[in-house]
């Protein structure tokens, strides 16, 4: 719950921030240089520069309040249900109604506060020229922050305005944690349900971990066909153990929905992981479809230890030389398993199984 509400305080602040300074710039650029005695068609009486911008800076407050809700019930409760098309036009038709009601209540806030007079009768926002100018800048303001969250969930938080700076189109080290997820008997249950199912029931798993990953300030860097590549920046990995806690959670999700998913493809997904951090580079690369990449040996040792699950019959895999940075509590429990040579490697690595001792078992 708690990992819910940060994740909610996280949207409805910047929700706020972004449309509090967005209705700023529109009193500015709206009334500037409008002073008492100048008139403003569609406005009984003159309003001047000096009392737009505390009127909108409340409605813009209100605007962030109400946008950030309507967008995390829409997140939450109809993404995976309807398309995205759809999504929107729900999500514009709610704005636009509470946009009316937000206008009428700044009306009367402007008629009793700043003693002017505002026609606010019912329908005013029918021939308001002020009301049609506010819909079409929102809604192309609605569109950069909705660009914006696109870019940051593609990317991941900060990058986005990162790569506007130019910060990677020269490599950059950086130290991370890298979370392999692979689905564990892929091939058989591929087999069994064919490519339709089986490509349903990854979707429906890659849903349950995004619910999840977000709780756990994770970075989803690439899906590649039944496997999810996340990762971290280090000390946001190791954090309240972030990495591995991710990992318990999304299966016990899977294992809470057991039912859900037998009903629908007759059997009960489980996947295995590999864990694994240092320093590596990071790079800009390609001119179409342009996205970050990561090169280094860290990538490839985090996907060679989760190759090695099946070895040991384990469900997640750590590398010491990351488990050592993490404070283990009585809720996990870690088991030496040796000096293992991964596949392409020459020098051995540690590896240690981790399991939950609170009475679930990834297994």
């Amino acid at each position: 719950m708690k990992k819910e509400t940060k994740q909610y305080l996280k949207i409805l602040w910047q929700s706020i921030l972004f449309w509090t300074i967005s209705m700023m710039l529109f009193a500015f650029f709206r009334y500037y240089g409008v002073n008492e005695t100048g008139a403003i068609k569609g406005i009984v009486q003159p309003l001047n520069l000096h009392l737009a911008i505390p009127l909108f800076a409340i409605s813009g407050c209100i605007s962030g309040i109400i946008y950030a809700n309507i967008n995390y019930f829409l997140i939450k409760y109809t993404s995976k249900k309807l398309s995205w098309g759809l999504n929107l036009i729900i999500n514009i038709s709610l704005y636009f109604l509470f946009i009316i009601i937000i206008g009428t209540f700044m009306r009367d806030i402007a008629n009793t506060v700043f003693d002017i007079t505002l026609d606010n009768g019912l329908g005013w926002w029918i021939n308001s020229q002020t009301f049609r100018a506010i819909i079409l800048y929102m809604s192309l303001a609605s569109v950069v922050f909705s660009f914006i969250n696109i870019a940051n969930h593609k990317f991941g938080k900060g990058v986005f305005i990162k790569m506007l700076l130019g910060k990677y189109r020269i490599p950059k080290e950086e130290k991370r944690v890298f979370l392999f997820l692979d689905l564990k008997s892929s091939t058989s249950i591929a087999e069994k349900l064919e490519h339709f199912k089986y490509s349903q029931l990854i979707q429906d798993c890659f849903y349950d971990l995004n619910e999840v990953a977000s709780k756990y300030d994770a970075e989803i860097y690439q899906y590649v066909g039944d496997e999810v590549v996340i990762s971290w920046p280090f000390d946001t990995g190791i954090a309240n153990n972030n990495c591995i806690a991710l990992f318990f959670e999304f299966t016990q999700k899977l294992e809470n929905k057991k039912e859900y998913y037998i009903t629908k493809y007759g059997v009960t997904p489980v996947f295995k992981a590999g864990l694994h951090g240092g320093k590596l580079m990071v790079a800009e690369v390609g001119l179409i479809k342009k996205e970050l990449a990561f090169h280094g040996d860290v990538i490839n040792t985090s996907s060679r230890i989760q190759s090695e699950c099946v070895t040991y019959n384990a469900t997640l895999l750590i590398s010491e030389e990351l488990l050592q940075y993490l404070k283990m509590t009585d809720t996990y429990s870690s088991c030496f398993l040796g000096k293992v040579i991964l596949k392409g490697k020459q020098h051995k690595v540690n590896i240690h199984s981790i399991t939950k001792t609170d009475g679930f078992q990834a297994f």
